[in-house]
């Protein structure tokens, strides 16, 4: 009979294995925060002393679009009038 376990408040990264340019994330995975889904991605970096880090971003899964607050840019033909 298979276990079910509880993964909230846990997650796990991974080698990246598709990584193509240096700005990529060296290691990424999921996480989850009380329920919430999120990716997680990881940079191998090295401090002023030359120890090794591991630099961390999250992003929730379930992203929502980011509203604009500046203003819409109009084209040089929105006042253009066309007889016909």
């Amino acid at each position: 009979m298979a276990q079910t376990y509880d993964k909230t408040n846990s997650g796990a990264i991974f080698i990246n294995t598709n990584r193509k340019s240096d700005t990529h994330p060296d290691r990424t995975g999921s996480l989850d925060v009380e329920g919430v889904d999120y990716w997680i991605s990881g940079w191998m970096k090295k401090d002023k002393e030359g120890k090794p880090y591991l630099s961390l971003s999250i992003k929730p899964k379930e992203e929502q679009p980011r509203q604009s607050s500046a203003p819409t840019r109009k084209s040089k033909n929105d006042d253009f009038d066309v007889p016909f």
